[in-house]
């Protein structure tokens, strides 16, 4: 729903979230889940941020019950100080941030920029095979690669920002890898482009061919649910 459609503000919910990435692949499954009676501190409110216009034709509108989603799609780029000033400060009852937005570029240190998983035991994409990485399986206190990774920088400002708050603000830090799910304006859509690739090889009466390397078909790949990501 767009801005003019956004639930009463009058209404009272206990958990009340606030999604940076709404759109993407991990946000949008985010917004589908919240929203429910049977999520735990259910149904939450949700202010559903990203940098698009989302479009309304893949948005749940409405409940089983045809009564109006608690969601309010904020459109704002959280790049732009002011814009993001502007746009989020009014928002003064969130109960919980989810940060899962990513803006990709090509080189690390560009993203380092502007963003500031897996990579934290394997390294950036351009460091695969120069830096040795953590054999799996992986564990949370195995210690940082040599390398630059912009999801190191947010990790270290996120501790800054806590420190502040002397133990105020929980938190917690996710790191899938490969993501298996389905957002129209995502990067990352491996389930549908393996579908197309297959409705190709059939139309074409030939057999279907392992699209990777040889590295990748002998080695070991993990993936994330992206449903179970979000619960």
């Amino acid at each position: 729903m767009d801005d003019d459609s956004a639930p009463s503000l009058g209404v009272k919910y206990e958990s009340v979230a606030l999604i940076i990435g709404a759109t993407g692949i991990v946000g949008s499954s985010l917004v589908d889940i919240l929203p429910l009676s049977d999520t735990p501190g259910g149904p939450w409110k949700v202010y559903a941020v990203s940098r698009r216009s989302p479009n309304p034709a893949l948005l749940p509108a409405t409940k089983a019950d045809d009564t109006a989603l608690p969601v309010h799609y904020v459109q704002c780029d959280v790049l732009d100080p002011k814009d993001a000033s502007a746009k989020l400060s009014p928002l003064t009852d969130v109960t919980h941030i989810f940060y899962v937005a990513w803006a990709s570029r090509a080189i690390e240190a560009e993203n380092r920029a502007v963003n500031t998983g897996r990579k934290h035991y394997l390294g950036p994409f351009e460091a695969l095979g120069k830096v040795p990485a953590h054999e799996p399986p992986f564990s949370e206190d195995l210690p940082r690669l040599p390398v630059p990774n912009f999801y190191y920088d947010q990790e270290d400002v996120l501790f800054d920002e806590l420190s502040k708050r002397e133990g105020g603000v929980t938190w917690s830090i996710h790191r899938p890898t490969t993501i298996f799910g389905f957002s129209p304006t995502s990067l990352m859509n491996l389930i549908g482009t393996l579908c197309v690739y297959a409705a190709i090889y059939r139309k074409e009466g030939v057999p279907l061919r392992w699209p990777g390397s040889q590295i990748t078909w002998d080695g070991f790949s993990d993936v994330s649910d992206v449903d179970l990501i979000a619960e």
